[in-house]
């Protein structure tokens, strides 16, 4: 069995490794739009523009309902529920207010195809349930013309 060339001793010291280490003699690494521009979309930009339009679009059809309601993204739950597990959204009735949590929903979620798409669909599944609960409905109910097919 052939040896590893990296090291001319087995006790010789680890290279040091970080963010910005220069492999194989190719330059620091950068971000692909370069140190001085923002990423064009990330992550957590696409989860608040989902959100963000789900919510326009269920305040457009409830607007009197919706109206002076809240809505706010957190990194995640402070607490987990025993036996429940980790929650997607929480729904403060009386302050009128629903907060999502997008760790939980981005990773926790199990999808059979992890495109865009089917990440966008999980997040306005959680948009839509989270206001059914806070409106008492149906998630179905919300926008019955969005998922009539005649």
């Amino acid at each position: 069995m052939s040896r590893s060339h990296r090291s001319a001793s087995p006790f010789a010291e680890p290279t040091p490794r970080g963010r910005g280490r220069d492999r194989h003699g190719r330059g620091i690494r950068s971000s692909v739009t370069g140190p001085y521009l923002p990423p064009l979309r990330t992550r957590i930009s696409m989860f608040d523009m989902t959100i963000a339009t789900t919510v326009d679009y269920l305040r457009g059809v409830w607007p009197d309902d919706l109206g002076n309601v809240t809505f706010e993204v957190a990194p995640g739950p402070t607490t987990v529920i025993p036996g429940v597990g980790v929650e997607r959204w929480a729904v403060d009735a009386l302050a009128r207010r629903v907060v999502f949590y997008r760790l939980p929903i981005q990773r926790l979620s199990r999808l059979h195809r992890n495109d865009e798409f089917h990440q966008r669909m999980i997040i306005e599944s959680c948009v839509f349930r989270a206001i059914a609960e806070l409106l008492g409905k149906d998630p179905w109910d919300l926008a019955p013309e969005r998922f009539r097919h005649s």
